[in-house]
């Protein structure tokens, strides 16, 4: 599978722990002798622009944290374009799924998988998508961005038992058909992480549903990285869900 990545997300950007320093690297020594890596792009300012405000912008620029963040999403619009053909996965950051139009909180300052999917909308490459958001926190800013625009439905499981939650996402695949699913793939619900939930086969069984389904459809699917703060087991939970959209 090609992995969009740059060595430019190794750097600590800010204080949080998204940015911790390692948390890359982690997932790289895990995956890389089973990925092709491709390097990531910044997004033009007009793809940003088409989700978020100027002010908005502006403020992300104030903060001296622009460059990193369209770099995030400049990843995301890659594995996005990708995921059409082939399935894909966008290990970057920033996150960005707390990320509003005008505003942005949680670790989060540009919505990559909204600047994703509208940017390939604007294209005419799609018509249709789904959203499977599986990080532990509700997606507020991919909500607030693309839930009353017809042509996008968004998942946030909300279940408390694995084998629920894993219901709760069949039945939301099953919703179809649409061109393609974006994976908001944040790994913070696993069981040694803060949700203490969901097992690393969990991860791989919801990339198989995904895959399954975007082939069921004939449509294609990517995913990009949002939470996930175990560095010990974030880089096995990445290759598991890796393992499931192969399937």
């Amino acid at each position: 599978m090609k992995v969009i990545y740059h060595t430019d997300f190794n750097a600590s950007y800010t204080y949080d722990p998204a940015a911790a320093s390692g948390r890359m690297e982690a997932v790289v020594r895990v995956i890389k002798k089973a990925v092709t890596f491709v390097e990531a792009l910044p997004a033009q300012e007009d793809d940003i622009a088409a989700v978020h405000t100027q002010e908005h912008m502006d403020e992300v620029k104030r903060e001296g944290l622009f460059d990193i963040a369209a770099l995030a999403a400049g990843g995301a619009i890659q594995a996005a374009k990708l995921g059409l053909s082939e399935p894909c996965f966008a290990l970057i950051r920033p996150p960005g799924h707390h990320a509003s139009s005008g505003s942005a909180w949680g670790f989060c300052y540009f919505n990559n998988m909204a600047i994703a999917l509208e940017a390939l909308r604007r294209d005419g490459r799609i018509k249709t998508a789904q959203i499977l958001d599986f990080d532990l926190h509700f997606g507020d800013g991919t909500v607030n961005i693309l839930e009353r625009k017809e042509y996008v439905s968004i998942l946030n499981p909300a279940a408390s038992t694995r084998n629920a939650y894993l219901r709760e996402v069949e039945t939301f695949l099953t919703g179809g058909p649409v061109d393609i699913i974006g994976i908001s793939a944040g790994f913070d619900n696993h069981l040694q992480d803060w949700g203490g939930l969901l097992a690393t086969e969990d991860y791989r069984e919801m990339g198989r549903m995904v895959k399954e389904a975007a082939q069921r459809d004939g449509g294609g699917c990517f995913a990009i990285l949002e939470g996930g703060y175990n560095h010990q087991v974030l880089g096995q939970n990445v290759m598991a869900l890796i393992e499931g959209l192969e399937r």
